[in-house]
């Protein structure tokens, strides 16, 4: 299952340690983030529940970039 969420992040490089991130986070399978149009989109592994993956997704993206925020 894919989704797209809005996030704020300031730069194309903050941006591509988000994706970094999101992809390194258990239950994600694959993951983009598009600094022009500030949007992730999240390919989740079967049987995953969104809504937990994406808490921990976020988690993850302050580690790397304190300030971004995404829309869950």
């Amino acid at each position: 299952m894919k989704k797209t969420y809005k996030i704020e992040v300031d730069c194309a490089n903050c941006a591509n340690k988000m994706e970094q991130a999101a992809k390194e986070t258990a239950g994600v399978k694959d993951a983009t983030v598009n600094f022009m149009t500030l949007k992730m989109i999240v390919e989740f592994e079967e049987g995953q529940e969104p809504k937990k993956v994406m808490e921990e997704v976020l988690k993850n993206c302050k580690k790397v970039e304190d300030d971004c925020e995404i829309f869950i």
